[in-house]
């Protein structure tokens, strides 16, 4: 472990070994910016460790390289193991995972009548009338139906704009905002089926400050953090100008994560007050588009885990019996959520690849493993 901290930079971060310790101590090398939690009201949460299949259980963890997971069943942790230096205290990246949370933030907001998520993203950044953007809507940011596919520079550019690679000798160092502002009408434009661009969700953090005047640290703390009870602050990384990474750089702990999937069990209500509009949860999880899903990217690529997938605000959905909901960013992040048998499970790994082919299907059935424990 000391040489993984002794060698981890920013060159190698996200690579094995280095990621094994990286992956909880990613304000050692990238800038980042805390999301506060209250202190004075931590919605602390009961053990009550019940027997899930250990060996199965335990043998399903270690091949998904696990570094944290907690499993939450009617509001109470029933089982929570930790591996590779994290324990209950530790934020750890969530990656692309990030865009679930990005996409209640932007919900609340829109219940709110801060934002209108049907306008065009040029109504709240008028620096991206003229470019690539310019006629996509802040719903179709969240649902990855842009139409917009970056080419092999414009991805370069992207990365380090981004913050979390170095920056190439000869190459103008950039942020976010610069890397939007200069993509002109260059750039591809495909069909409105689900396509994957991270830099859509960097886009609508923006966005979301420009409409609220707030920083998405603040309005992710006053919004979902405070209010839910996490008992852990939070942190996000930022470009070189202090714009936050809101497609993949939240850093959690394990059980706040946790905390947020309950909140969605819960109908949005923490101590009697609303957090999360139900009218939200019930959008996201009945209004994804099969279609655009099915003739999409990935649609193929998920067919053996389920073949009546959706995705909305960030979130994936199987709408099969049961219904799951869930949260994924690469090597291996996940929020599990299972409203019908009130289980929560959210796992932190760091697999070898970005996407582990043999990994990615044993997650998904550990979570049948759980829940068929859980039902017993």
């Amino acid at each position: 472990m000391a040489t993984e901290k002794n060698r981890a930079n920013i060159n190698n971060w996200k690579t094995r070994p280095f990621n094994r310790w990286s992956f909880h101590h990613v304000k050692k090398f990238i800038p980042s910016i805390a999301i506060a939690n209250d202190i004075q009201h931590q919605n602390l949460l009961e053990n009550a460790p019940v027997s899930i299949k250990g060996f199965i259980l335990k043998q399903l963890l270690k091949a998904t390289a696990t570094d944290a997971v907690v499993i939450l069943h009617k509001g109470k942790i029933v089982y929570e193991a930790y591996a590779n230096g994290n324990d209950e205290h530790t934020p750890h990246i969530l990656m692309s995972a990030t865009k679930a949370v990005v996409g209640l933030v932007a919900g609340i907001l829109e219940h709110q009548g801060a934002i209108d998520l049907s306008a065009p993203v040029s109504a709240y950044i008028p620096q991206i009338i003229g470019t690539i953007y310019q006629q996509v809507t802040l719903r179709q940011l969240l649902d990855m139906r842009a139409g917009i596919v970056l080419d092999e520079d414009q991805q370069k550019q992207y990365d380090i704009a981004t913050n979390w690679e170095p920056v190439p000798e000869g190459n103008e160092p950039l942020g976010l905002h610069d890397f939007f502002t200069r993509l002109k009408s260059s750039g591809k434009l495909t069909d409105q089926n689900f396509s994957y661009v991270s830099a859509n969700t960097d886009l609508l953090g923006w966005a979301l400050e420009c409409a609220t005047g707030r920083s998405f640290n603040t309005l992710l703390s006053d919004l979902i953090w405070k209010p839910m009870g996490a008992e852990n602050e939070a942190y996000i990384t930022v470009d070189k100008y202090g714009a936050p990474r809101c497609t993949g750089g939240l850093c959690v702990t394990a059980r706040d994560f946790a905390r947020v999937g309950q909140l969605i069990i819960n109908e949005g209500m923490h101590n009697s007050t609303e957090i999360i509009p139900p009218s939200l949860i019930n959008d996201i999880t009945s209004n994804g588009d099969g279609d655009a899903w099915a003739n999409g990217q990935w649609g193929k690529a998920f067919a053996p885990i389920s073949k009546n997938m959706s995705y909305r605000n960030g979130w994936y959905m199987i709408n099969d019996e049961p219904q799951i909901m869930f949260a994924m960013g690469i090597y291996g992040q996940n929020l599990f959520i299972d409203r019908a048998n009130d289980m929560v499970i959210a796992k932190f790994s760091s697999w070898k690849e970005p996407t582990d082919y043999v990994a990615l299907p044993l997650t998904h059935q550990l979570v049948k493993t759980v829940r068929s424990s859980l039902r017993v």
